[in-house]
């Protein structure tokens, strides 16, 4: 199974219980479809891939997103867990139990001046001195950098990233001690920065509002310290 790099990572999770094959791409469907056909190609068979702006594409029929074919499986699985008085959100929240609540938050800011825009992102990477990136972000701990803009990736032994990487664009990531993850990205077709943040509660944490609440807390800390908007003058998403 596939999906995007901001997208949840439920399915991760499933991965490394169930013991399937799982794997991220950057953004973008051409991406997965590609990965799909790659995988194919040696004798495996990707059953599903998802990107978080709802598309799925969910058989090896179609190597992109499809929404007749995710309409008509959905419909199946509804009328399946109907036969056993369950509805969809149960099944939900059926699979939070057994793998972890994973609760998710996106957003973005307006900039249209791209001087800015690098000012920030080079801040980042060079914010303690050079080539070094936040160790903090408000009272959250940050035990995770990778950097698709310029290769680097703080969780592999080479410290080198795996995805591919272009410094064209601008896309880092970061992971945190509380089991958040949050990637902020610019837009390739808008004057938006980008942010997707998560919370991956282990299997029995199921207590969505109070990780809601956590994620919260830890979105709105990532738009003081790292976004900072008064600062960059940046607009917020309207209401």
């Amino acid at each position: 199974m596939l999906s995007s790099t901001v997208s949840s990572k439920i399915l991760r999770a499933l991965a490394l219980k169930e013991g399937f094959h799982f794997e991220e791409t950057l953004t973008g469907f051409k991406w997965m479809g590609n990965r799909a056909k790659q995988l194919g190609d040696q004798g495996k068979s990707v059953l599903f891939a998802f990107e978080e702006a709802i598309g799925y594409m969910c058989s090896p029929v179609v190597l992109d997103k499809d929404g007749v074919s995710a309409a008509v499986i959905t419909t199946e699985m509804a009328t399946l867990l109907a036969t056993k008085n369950l509805s969809l959100s149960q099944q939900l929240k059926a699979i939070y139990n057994e793998y972890g609540c994973h609760v998710t938050k996106a957003s973005y800011f307006i900039c249209y001046d791209q001087k800015t825009i690098k000012g920030l992102f080079e801040k980042l990477r060079n914010h303690d001195g050079k080539d070094t990136y936040p160790k903090t972000c408000g009272r959250f701990s940050v035990s995770g950098v990778r950097d698709l803009t310029t290769g680097y990736d703080s969780n592999q032994p080479d410290k080198k990233a795996v995805l591919p990487t272009s410094k064209s664009s601008q896309m880092i990531t970061f992971t945190f001690g509380n089991g958040g993850v949050a990637t902020m990205r610019t837009s390739g077709t808008e004057p938006k920065i980008k942010y997707y943040a998560e919370l991956c509660a282990p299997p029995g944490n199921s207590d969505f509002e109070k990780l809601k609440k956590e994620l919260d807390e830890l979105v709105s800390a990532i738009e003081k310290y790292f976004f900072e908007p008064e600062k960059n003058k940046l607009q917020a998403k309207p209401e």
